[in-house]
């Protein structure tokens, strides 16, 4: 063989392996980078585990925060996430029907609660009960809450206020919020007199003030079920693992989490 056909093989050769090269190392490089989808409820809470989890495995994390039903609508459509950790039950369930998370991989990770929020400020006292005076208490005003057609948060609030006999009262009256930080954000600027959010959002939100807490009777239960991706790897299982694990269960405890027994 010719020193030129010597050297055409070997360029040949080269240009063969290097792809193959690129797509291992991309492979790795995939494998060490988690991205978790989660309901913006957790942002706080799962901002500090990433940080934890990152400090012992070699492993980068990174959230994107939305409302349930617009991350569960975005892996349908073909969003790469690895993780998805949800708000609700139901928006966990569609992609399971779908076939888009590993079901094996499923678990309920922990429970929450529904309170009635009023900016820091405000002087306004209710207690909640069957038919209590929530449309008087907003005067000419607007209650902030997910949006109950879509947000977990809002379809809790909405089943809460049907139990109670006040839903009629005020349905046309929400600032229908695209998801509950939003709604938070909403009370805590004093854009609205009242609000329903969740627990932990009214805990690392100094800007508001709990008025009370609504009976676990008047909704479903607030429990967040996180599973993997259906073609994620092994690091997405590890990452769901950690969560369900006694060191991050201690820091959601923390920011006012609950646990789901």
């Amino acid at each position: 063989m010719s020193v030129e056909l010597k050297f055409a093989w070997l360029v040949g050769v080269l240009i063969g392996v290097l792809p193959m090269t690129l797509s291992a190392r991309d492979a790795d490089r995939r494998e060490s980078e988690l991205l978790v989808f989660a309901a913006a409820s957790l942002t706080d809470v799962l901002e500090e585990i990433g940080r934890e989890y990152q400090s012992q495995a070699n492993v980068r994390v990174t959230f994107s925060f939305a409302a349930s039903s617009a991350l569960a609508r975005q892996i349908e459509a073909g969003a790469r996430a690895h993780v998805f950790f949800s708000a609700d039950q139901q928006w966990m369930d569609y992609l399971q029907a779908k076939g888009l998370i590993d079901a094996s991989s499923r678990r309920d990770v922990v429970a929450n609660r529904l309170v009635l929020v009023v900016p820091e400020d405000s002087t306004l006292e209710l207690k909640i009960a069957p038919n209590f005076p929530l449309a008087r208490a907003l005067g000419k005003r607007r209650l902030a809450t997910g949006d109950p057609d879509i947000v977990p948060a809002g379809r809790y609030a909405r089943s809460a206020l049907m139990a109670l006999g006040v839903w009629k009262d005020v349905e046309n009256r929400l600032v229908r919020a695209e998801n509950v930080r939003t709604a938070l954000a909403f009370i805590a600027r004093g854009e609205s007199p009242l609000g329903i959010v969740y627990e932990t959002d009214a805990l690392v939100e100094k800007r508001v003030r709990i008025l009370d807490v609504f009976p676990v009777a008047t909704h479903p239960p607030i429990v967040y079920p996180v599973a993997t991706a259906a073609k994620a790897g092994v690091q997405a299982r590890a990452f769901v693992h950690f969560l369900a694990g006694a060191q991050a269960q201690a820091i959601f405890e923390r920011y006012g989490f609950r646990s789901t027994q």
